[in-house]
């Protein structure tokens, strides 16, 4: 079967009597404004130093819930010892307040008082 239009499509016939009407200037037309968004509040997640929780406990910790590779996490670890915090990532606030309860729940469950934190980013 072929349903393709052998003719182009007319417009419906107006009522009798009545006319197109013509603008006359006075209409309101309403323009519509692009909305944005504006991107969420980023976080910080920072760890804080402590003279307890072993250094490679520390690591472990930045490449499994952090996804950093083993010289990051280092570096990051050595940050956290020497200026007593480190920032582990930058995420939105949901997402950086999981990542310091994860980090808290490690530690706790390995007996550690490693502490962790998340501020937003100025």
């Amino acid at each position: 079967m072929n349903f393709m239009a052998n003719q182009t499509p007319v417009p419906p016939p107006l009522k009798p009597g009545v006319r197109p009407t013509v603008d006359d200037g006075g209409s309101v037309v309403a323009e519509r404004k692009t909305l944005r968004t504006q991107p969420p509040q980023m976080y910080q997640v920072v760890m804080l130093n402590d003279d307890y929780t072993p250094m490679e406990f520390v690591v472990v910790v930045i490449q499994e819930f952090f996804h950093k590779d083993r010289e990051t996490a280092t570096q990051i670890m050595l940050k956290i010892h020497l200026d007593g915090k480190g920032i582990c990532g930058v995420y939105p606030r949901d997402i950086a307040a999981t990542k310091v309860q994860q980090v808290q729940d490690a530690a706790r469950e390995a007996g550690h008082p490693l502490q962790c934190l998340s501020e937003p980013v100025e």
